[in-house]
């Protein structure tokens, strides 16, 4: 394994430029450690239509459209091809699951379709678009997050089935249906934010059980007990790849204030030395608790793209750059094969299920912390195409 890496490096070197980007460099080291997709988040091998490794290839392939490197556009390509057969069949999808997890990795396929013409591409966002409409919902009309979680909505579900279901919207359903589609978008993103929004700290809890009756949340707000950071993470990441999607308008108005009363809380709570946030928001500096990467990835990702598009009214380009190379001053390293690393990533974090996890402080600060996590590696690669615009 190890020299296969080794000459996989060799050869990507002379796709790009000799001194290649940091973009460029993540996307490397990443093909370099799994030799397939189907290695990516530990598969080992494995194919899975899950988010992570859709997360990770959708990166990729925006670094391929600034980069060209064949060599990148033949790993998502190849991982996307062999998951879907030629009838635009996923084996191990099952739409009947109510997960909006299983639309995400549908993101990548929007630009993989121009590229390749392949219609099994297309049928495969037309079933997930199919997924979309029938998810169940809330009495509010919120999407469940899974049919497994049910009348729960988690802040991770805005990013896993928002930015699909926009991009969708404005490239194939047809205009007599737009509006009330992009109304209902508008609607997702404002009602997870109302009944998660802790008064108390401007954040937002992980997540809001509508029926107030799960054993984590309170019973009289419906809420769970902390503002997690990565669920942050994703709520700002949906809403700053949602809002260029979406049509000058209330709607848009609308989502790019969310967008700007996120960003009005998080400076308060990040660590003052380095400028990065906790694994547990709302607890900053308490026993046990630590700078985490993927969420401040994912801040400093959303930070750079919102100050680019003018999204963001009391922080600047200079601020959010800053942010970008205090993520790489604490997180990024690179090892003695020349891989990029980003460390001290919370590998999973969530609420419920089979382990009957609480969501109480002690449970987020002892999940598991590895490196290189694709919750992560997709974010970072994100944050450093912005940075690199300058």
């Amino acid at each position: 394994m190890k020299t296969h890496r080794l000459l996989f490096l060799l050869v990507a070197l002379t796709a790009c430029t000799a001194k290649a980007p940091l973009s460029v460099e993540v996307v490397r080291s990443e093909m370099a450690r799994n030799p397939e997709a189907s290695w990516i988040d530990g598969r080992q091998g494995t194919l899975k239509w899950n988010y992570t490794t859709g997360l990770e290839l959708k990166a990729f392939l925006d670094v391929y459209d600034t980069c060209g490197d064949p060599e990148i556009f033949e790993y998502v390509n190849t991982w996307y091809d062999a998951i879907i057969d030629s009838a635009g069949v996923i084996p191990n999808y099952k739409r009947s699951n109510y997960t909006v997890d299983h639309i995400c990795p549908g993101r990548t396929l929007f630009r993989l379709y121009e590229l390749t013409g392949k219609e099994k591409y297309r049928r495969v966002m037309d079933t997930l678009y199919v997924q979309i409409q029938e998810q169940p919902r809330t009495p509010e009309g919120g999407f469940w997050h899974k049919k497994i979680y049910p009348q729960q909505m988690w802040l991770d579900g805005l990013y896993m089935a928002q930015p699909f279901y926009a991009e969708y919207t404005g490239r194939f359903v047809p205009d007599s249906l737009k509006a009330r589609n992009y109304e209902d978008i508008v609607h997702q993103f404002s009602l997870i934010y109302d009944h998660t929004f802790d008064p108390a700290t401007g954040l937002l809890r992980h997540a809001w059980d509508s029926s107030h009756s799960m054993f984590w949340c309170n019973p009289e707000t419906g809420q769970s007990d902390h503002a997690w950071g990565r669920a942050m993470g994703w709520y700002a990441m949906a809403l700053v790849d949602v809002i260029p999607l979406m049509p000058e308008g209330e709607g848009h108005d609308v989502l790019v204030n969310l967008l700007n009363r996120v960003f009005g809380a998080l400076p308060l709570f990040a660590d003052q030395a380095s400028g990065m946030w906790y694994q547990v928001l709302d607890r900053p500096g308490a026993k046990g608790n630590y700078l985490e990467a993927t969420a401040s990835t994912m801040f400093a990702y959303a930070l750079l793209k919102g100050t680019r598009l003018g999204l963001l009214e009391n922080i600047t380009r200079e601020d959010a750059r800053r942010t970008f190379e205090g993520v790489l001053k604490t997180f990024v390293r690179t090892d003695e094969e020349g891989l990029v690393n980003l460390d001290s990533c919370c590998e999973v974090a969530g609420l419920g299920g089979k382990q009957m996890r609480r969501g109480d402080y002690d449970y987020y600060i002892n999940e598991p912390v590895v490196s290189n996590d694709p919750k992560g590696i997709g974010p970072l690669v994100w944050a450093a195409l912005e940075y690199e615009m300058k």
